[in-house]
């Protein structure tokens, strides 16, 4: 039984882990961590109990001996809770987006001193990672691309996590920056933010959960690759698959490709 420990746990995706936590076999959940706190445990929604609830993750993860810290809060925070976990030779998984590349060397140089995995990605739903891997394997073949990503209005950062991991695979996979269609001005606010040739652009609505869409252009055909996400439950399963296969590594994963089998 993995133990587990959930940074984040009254947001919106923290709830959702907590849920999975509960109702996995494998998995159980011994503590929660929230800055909101109202009380000082968290009843569990499978009804089975409660478990401690604080805003201090040292004092949880002493008192409850996880094996994993699940973290979906935000970026200052997350790096703190790593740094956390770490120095308590506890495994991460962490789905928090805006973390720099700075924090993320941070995160892999932690965990190697401290022999502990930390799984971090930008998008857990198994849909979405399937969707950058096949965006990898075309931009192989077009010279052009655009990104327009769809995400509901309250969320923070823009453009999101998954259309830079995008974005960075894609141009790598390329082998050189895409090209743009106006080689005159490619300054124009109105063309989206640049990233190696590739115009991201963010839509913020109510309605929205989260979507994406690839665009490639060549001469006389496009190609598009799109997912969309209709619930956060489609998260859980890669949350889960990250809790029980991060303690097969040292270090830092960026991603879920790995977990896939799809590098």
């Amino acid at each position: 039984m993995i133990k587990v420990v959930v940074h984040g746990a009254l947001g919106k995706m923290g709830r959702e882990v907590v849920n999975a936590i509960c109702h996995d076999p494998e998995t159980k959940l011994v503590g929660a961590v929230d800055i909101n706190l109202k009380d000082t445990f968290l009843p569990l929604p499978d009804g089975s109990g409660k478990v401690p609830l604080s805003s201090d993750l040292d004092n949880i993860i002493t008192a409850q001996k996880p094996d994993v810290l699940v973290d979906f809060s935000l970026a200052k925070a997350a790096l703190n809770a790593a740094r956390t976990a770490a120095k308590k030779k506890v495994h991460l998984v962490s789905g928090t987006t805006g973390l720099t590349q700075a924090d993320l060397d941070e995160i892999d140089r932690l965990a190697k001193a401290n022999g502990v995995g930390a799984v971090v990605a930008s998008n857990f739903a198994l849909g979405a990672v399937v969707m950058m891997h096949l965006a990898k394997v075309a931009a192989k073949y077009f010279d052009y691309a655009e990104i327009i990503e769809l995400h509901h209005h309250l969320k923070a950062d823009a453009p999101s996590g998954t259309a830079l991991t995008t974005a960075r695979s894609m141009a790598k996979a390329h082998g050189k920056p895409f090209l743009t269609p106006s080689e005159k001005d490619t300054t124009m606010k109105s063309r989206g933010e640049q990233v190696e040739g590739i115009a991201l652009h963010s839509v913020r609505l109510p309605g929205l959960l989260a979507h994406q869409e690839v665009l490639f252009g060549i001469a006389g055909q496009t190609l598009s690759i799109r997912h969309d996400t209709i619930s956060r439950e489609c998260y859980m399963p890669g949350v889960l698959l990250a809790v029980k296969q991060v303690h097969n590594y040292k270090g830092l994963v960026s991603g879920l490709a790995a977990l896939l089998n799809l590098e």
